[in-house]
């Protein structure tokens, strides 16, 4: 077990590092699909990807309820570091979170599980930070919607069996719903409420 001393270290340059991941997170929201690179620390504990450990540092805070899937919580140093970085507080009950990392996204629950916020604060709504294997290769998901010039095609390989019959239903929950970044090494793709996705062929 990792004491606090052999801590990895989050950001060399915490202040410089933060803004750059803010701005590159907003970029990803503000154009779904779009693949953006994020300004990633060092050192980071097994299996957490460089990607989610900068979207942590930047975004989690001891007001914002962390829950963690079973690749996750069970890992001996994920947890431990989120809290000694972050403060985070750790949540066993998913539909209270503000965020939720996943490790293992084949066993993703359904995103009905989460926070989905309400008409009156859509804003209370859960956004999953899920790792997957590529955001480059892999199959083909056209995307439309706010933030979107017509469609744009995203190939990737997410490993979630039903993701899209699930966002589809997101999708039609509009304002509430939860919103998704997805993570390979240092790149994020953001999928918000309002994205429509479609398989493609080919």
């Amino acid at each position: 077990m990792t004491t606090v001393a052999e801590m990895p270290a989050g950001f060399a340059n915490k202040v410089l590092s933060a803004q750059s991941t803010f701005r590159s997170v907003m970029d990803a929201m503000a154009r779904p699909g779009s693949v953006q690179r994020i300004a990633a620390p060092s050192g980071v504990p097994s299996p957490m990807m460089r990607g989610t450990a900068a979207i942590a540092l930047t975004l989690f805070d001891q007001d914002t309820p962390v829950w963690l899937d079973a690749a996750m919580a069970t890992a001996p140093d994920a947890g431990k570091w989120i809290r000694f970085h972050c403060s985070a507080p750790m949540v066993a009950d998913s539909g209270i979170a503000d965020f939720a990392v996943i490790g293992n996204p084949a066993l993703l629950q359904g995103l009905d599980c989460f926070a989905l916020g309400s008409g009156e604060y859509p804003d209370r709504s859960t956004t999953l930070i899920v790792q997957v294997e590529s955001l480059t290769h892999g199959s083909a998901i056209e995307l439309s919607g706010p933030g979107i010039d017509g469609t744009t095609l995203l190939r990737a390989t997410i490993g979630v069996p039903d993701l899209l019959e699930q966002l589809a239903v997101n999708h039609t929950l509009f304002p509430r719903g939860v919103d998704l970044i997805l993570v390979a090494d240092d790149a994020i793709v953001a999928i918000p409420r309002t994205t429509r996705l479609v398989a493609k062929e080919g």
